[in-house]
């Protein structure tokens, strides 16, 4: 099969990755913070280095504001019901996931806080201006995707966290696509709270993320035993452990390390420049292909990631999505957890097939794909 559902989850993992979780599996699997053997110790050592990595590449504010959490979906409910309260407003954008929608939804169902939209466009300062817009006297938050995971944009970050801070919000950031595929800087691009999953550009494990903030004070959503002050009946306020309540998944934990210094080590530019012409070379061949949907006239590589969204005329995006399985090719069809992408894009009633390549795809790879769609749309 031709694997084309990265932006899902990476399929072809490092031997780095495998590697480090079968060391985790075969050297550390004591309990870290839990007991004081040497097994208990090295094992936290080993976690406590992946934090160092981590926050390093991200360039973090420090390793101790790095909680590892299940998924980057877990990463966004810690960090936006730990940190609102009642009354508050917040700001996110037109492409936002349900990881995002769903908690504030919720939130707003409840009558404790509300929130607004703001449009991205094509053209920036329509975007920066439709951002401002969105701000009330009472925006405590704004929280916005790195990268669209149905359309591939990519937002202004910086521009937006200088916005946000100078309405005196805090900027959170969706890393789930944007992380490991574009450079992410928490220092430089004002970012004060990053949520990433291990599981797709970093290349790591599934069932793997991490909240990364700047020493905030969150609210916790799960309490339990953190292996520390563990005669007190309240949860620690110290980081990580704050965040972190229960056995880490020390696997995980240790494949997603091992999938961030593959990247670091591969180089981010290098890879993001291989999977961009790939995806260029998917875009304008589907463009010279009859019966074709795109949703830009053009692949702008500044303002875009690699990934791609179409469809077929006269197809649901599902029904193309499960001729090309047939075909031997695994892309996404559907909605892709994003309602407002859709609404904004026109494609409440199809959907989107999404093609999103990684660095393990090649021309040939591509060749068959857009045969195949040819063939799909005549």
């Amino acid at each position: 099969m031709i694997y084309l559902d990265n932006a899902a989850t990476t399929f072809y993992k490092p031997q780095e990755v495998k590697n480090a979780v079968a060391d985790a599996l075969t050297f550390y699997s004591a309990n870290p913070g839990r007991s004081g053997h040497d097994l208990s110790v090295k094992t936290a050592e080993k976690i406590f280095e992946a934090r160092e990595r981590i926050n390093d590449f991200f360039n973090g504010y420090g390793s101790e504001y790095v909680s590892f959490t299940l998924n980057c979906t877990q990463a966004l409910n810690t960090a936006i019901k730990g940190i609102l309260k009642k009354g508050d407003h917040v700001v996110i954008s037109t492409f936002e996931h349900n990881s995002v929608l769903r908690p504030l939804y919720k939130l707003k169902q409840k009558g404790l806080v509300d929130y607004s939209v703001f449009q991205v466009f094509e053209d920036e300062e329509k975007t920066l201006n439709s951002f401002k817009n969105a701000f009330r006297n009472n925006t405590k938050l704004c929280v916005v995707t790195s990268v669209s995971n149905v359309f591939g944009n990519i937002l202004p970050i910086r521009k937006l966290s200088q916005i946000a801070h100078n309405y005196g919000a805090l900027f959170f950031v969706d890393g789930a696509q944007g992380a490991g595929v574009i450079s992410i800087d928490m220092k430089m691009q004002g970012i004060d709270c990053l949520c990433i999953p291990g599981h797709k550009g970093l290349y790591g494990p599934v069932g793997t993320g991490a909240i990364i903030h700047k020493g905030l004070s969150f609210e916790t959503l799960v309490e339990g035993g953190t292996g520390t002050e563990s005669l007190m009946l309240k949860q620690p306020e110290s980081y990580p452990e704050r965040l972190e309540s229960g056995t880490l998944n020390v696997a995980g934990i240790m494949g997603m390390h091992a999938g961030v210094e593959w990247v670091k080590s591969y180089g981010l530019k290098k890879i993001l420049n291989a999977e961009t012409l790939l995806t260029k070379e998917i875009f304008y061949g589907l463009k010279s292909i009859k019966n074709i949907k795109l949703y830009s006239e053009v692949f702008n590589e500044e303002k875009r990631a690699p990934l791609i969204s179409f469809n077929v005329e006269g197809l649901h995006s599902e029904q193309t999505t499960m001729l090309l399985n047939e075909g031997g090719i695994a892309v996404r069809g559907g909605f892709h957890c994003a309602p407002l992408a859709h609404s904004f894009m026109g494609t409440k009633q199809t959907g989107t097939v999404r093609i999103s390549p990684s660095i393990h795809n090649t021309k040939k790879d591509i060749n068959i794909l857009l045969n195949l769609i040819e063939k799909i749309a005549f």
